[in-house]
């Protein structure tokens, strides 16, 4: 594992771990990729964090999303 150290879970999780480490295992085929820190972060948007913590998807609300005509 690199250097690279989990924010708090006061933080903005998501967004710290995707900038700051990188994907050392991707299998798109199910989903999920591992990132150099330990963290496994889901297609859905949510992640496990090395120390068991889990990040809930962050999805976009239905009505909010933009609809192609």
């Amino acid at each position: 594992m690199c250097s690279h150290q989990s924010p708090s879970a006061a933080a903005d999780v998501h967004s710290a771990n995707v900038h700051s480490a990188h994907v050392v295992a991707a299998h798109p085929e199910q989903g999920w990729s591992l990132l150099c820190d330990g963290t496994i972060v889901f297609d859905d948007s949510g992640e496990l964090l090395p120390d068991g913590r889990v990040v809930a998807p962050h999805r976009a609300i239905a009505d909010r999303l933009a609809v192609a005509a």
